[in-house]
């Protein structure tokens, strides 16, 4: 390809982000027929704009590095409490997983489990899940929310409505026993409000750095929940504090 403009750079650059969320400087530099220090002089350009972030090697879109800075903050914590979550699962269940980096987790650990059907907004779950057949994935629809990973809006929810679960999985940007589920993203409380209301039993799912954290918008109450499961950095006051509302802790 004979070597292109500063601008057709650009555009073939955002598109390789949004087709595929990372980029390669020694392909661009092949695909656009320019030098890597040319592609990485306009990634530097691209990045103080905030249209993405470089990596060693290349670059990713601005929304996949978030999503992938979220999932390694507390990453033991997060495992092993989604572990625990799987634990509940049994052969033939029906569940709901709403988008975060625990709860999309859960995944990971059914691969014993046979004829589960998932309810999901969250696109971290189907890329958890589509390589295992013995998982049944059902995606929400909606508007897709790229901070997220997720799906949201009317769609989402109408989808979610037409379902009904043994169980709901859920996060948080914050817990406590006054204030209950909070998050910043008052779309993303909706999902979790619908899903609560399609399941038999809601487990919320959050680090205990997640306590006492207050996000913008209001979701369920404590008392909402059948369970909570966080890990053993809580403290003891904590533990006994949302012990006495939920249905049941369990501390991994």
């Amino acid at each position: 390809m004979a070597a292109v403009d500063r601008r057709a750079r650009e555009e073939h650059i955002l598109h390789v982000l949004t087709r595929d969320g990372v980029l390669s400087v020694a392909q661009l530099s092949r695909d656009l027929g320019v030098s890597e220090v040319t592609i990485r002089t306009q990634l530097r350009e691209l990045e103080s704009r905030g249209l993405l972030t470089r990596t060693h090697g290349g670059a990713q879109s601005t929304s996949v590095h978030n999503v992938l800075e979220r999932e390694r903050m507390h990453e033991a914590e997060k495992e092993q409490i989604a572990r625990a979550a799987a634990a509940l699962v049994r052969d033939g269940d029906r569940i709901m997983v709403e988008a975060g980096t625990t709860t999309s987790r859960i995944v990971r650990h059914l691969a014993l489990r046979r004829g589960v059907q998932i309810v999901t907004n969250s696109t971290l779950v189907f890329a958890h899940a589509r390589h295992n057949t013995a998982l049944t994935v059902i995606l929400t629809g909606g508007t897709f929310h790229r901070p997220s990973e997720s799906l949201v809006g009317p769609v989402a929810l109408r989808a979610i409505r037409e379902f009904h679960v043994r169980l709901a999985f859920v996060g948080t940007d914050g817990f406590a026993p006054a204030r209950g589920l909070t998050t910043e993203f008052a779309e993303g409380a909706e999902v979790i409000s619908a899903m609560h209301d399609q399941a038999d039993a809601t487990w919320l799912l959050a680090d205990s750095s997640k306590y006492g954290e207050a996000g913008f918008v209001r979701v369920l109450n404590l008392t909402d929940l059948a369970g909570v499961v966080t890990d053993a950095a809580l403290p003891a006051d904590a533990q006994r504090a949302v012990g006495d509302v939920v249905g049941e802790l369990r501390v991994v």
